[in-house]
């Protein structure tokens, strides 16, 4: 009897376990895919234009960041581990570096460059994001300095990432990593794919000659 009632709740065992095996499989692919972002579009380029200023004068201090070859694009290919890497790193440089203008930190009005003192404006965020994301094996062609005008008109500048599921910025003002067109931003103009010192319009061409300082 005690061997029946043994191998009885053995078969329950095993028949839960081929009711529940495709249940918890569906259930870990759609954790895969939760842990993804939704499909966004791409920003797409109207002509070139002029680079901000304070791209070119960031060249005259980090010439390895300048004086690079064109390349072909590469967009990201998107894995969860990946988007959670982006994601850390996204928080981690928003938390650990103070917003400060250029005039308190530079004693001019503007400039760009990485946050080394521990502070910086919106620029020098989106600079320290695309360098440490590069030194995480990302490609720079798939990382490009963006300007755009927020929800009052001012000029402000993130990093636009360029991936197989549409472009994504990674934003001082958040920790969520939007889709383009999540972030009620209207974009000026960002880097070519293909060379950082390339800088395309997007969206309306008459507001290509704003930058974040409201400068050309």
């Amino acid at each position: 009897m005690i061997g029946g009632s043994h191998h009885k709740r053995a078969l329950i065992v095993a028949l839960l376990a081929l009711a529940c095996g495709p249940a918890l499989a569906g259930r870990s692919v759609q954790d895969t895919h939760a842990r993804l972002p939704q499909v966004a579009s791409f920003a797409l380029p109207h002509g070139e234009t002029k680079a901000p200023w304070g791209w070119a004068d960031f060249c005259t201090r980090h010439h390895e960041d300048c004086d690079v070859a064109t390349v072909a694009p590469e967009p990201v290919v998107l894995t969860p581990a990946l988007w959670s890497t982006i994601e850390v790193i996204n928080h981690d440089i928003n938390s650990s570096v103070r917003e400060a203008d250029d005039r308190e930190i530079y004693k001019v009005i503007e400039r760009w460059d990485y946050p080394t003192s521990g502070s910086g404006d919106c620029e020098d965020f989106a600079l320290q994001k695309r360098k440490q994301l590069i030194e995480n094996g990302l490609p720079r062609q798939a990382l490009l300095m963006t300007v755009v005008t927020d929800e009052n008109g001012a000029g402000h500048a993130v990093l636009t990432l360029r991936t197989n599921r549409g472009d994504f910025v990674l934003d001082n003002r958040t920790d969520k990593v939007l889709g383009w067109k999540s972030t009620n931003y209207v974009f000026v103009k960002m880097q070519s794919e293909q060379n950082p010192n390339v800088w395309q319009r997007i969206g309306d061409p008459s507001n290509a000659t704003l930058t974040a300082s409201g400068q050309n």
